[in-house]
């Protein structure tokens, strides 16, 4: 079995093709894609975070956000993003909900978010929107490349909850 998802995603590239051309004009590589993904899997990996974990993620959009989620598929992790305006109380029910081992939010959320996931057993990392933070921190020092964890095509790899606009998400 292989990671079925990331090999998906992985086929055919070619390296120094552009992966991603940003609004302001800047270009991420596939090959920065690879390395980057396979630095953030072995930063989810020291943080204690195991095939089948969630990652609870509430981050502005940027590049390393996206590479944030192909990390998680590569270490077999589920990620669960969720909406920059929740509110602290709303948050509060994703997390004890979703039962994360780990919650990425931005530095400025970090002191309200602590409280919140100490108490159901996450610990918490950072990532702004420059690609800054103490998960990018964590990652800085790890090698380009990782092992993909082998995930099957029953494995999630995501959970999104509703808007909750008629009731409880």
């Amino acid at each position: 079995m292989s990671n079925h998802l990331f090999d998906a995603i992985r086929a055919g590239i070619k390296p120094d093709a552009p992966f991603i051309v940003t609004a302001s004009g800047e270009t991420w590589r596939y090959a920065d894609m690879l390395a980057l993904s396979a630095k953030l899997a072995h930063a989810l990996v020291k943080r204690g975070v195991q095939p089948g974990d969630r990652v609870a993620v509430q981050v502005e959009k940027s590049p390393e956000a996206l590479m944030l989620y192909l990390a998680c598929v590569r270490a077999g992790a589920i990620y669960l993003p969720l909406n920059t305006a929740y509110t602290l109380a709303e948050l509060e029910y994703f997390i004890g909900d979703a039962e994360p081992r780990l919650v990425v939010c931005t530095p400025k959320a970090k002191d309200g978010l602590e409280p919140i996931a100490s108490a159901k057993g996450a610990v918490v990392e950072t990532l702004d929107d420059k690609g800054g933070g103490s998960l990018m921190a964590l990652a800085a020092n790890e090698a380009d490349d990782f092992d993909n964890i082998e995930r099957g095509p029953d494995d999630l790899a995501a959970i999104l909850y509703t808007s909750g606009t008629t009731g409880r998400s």
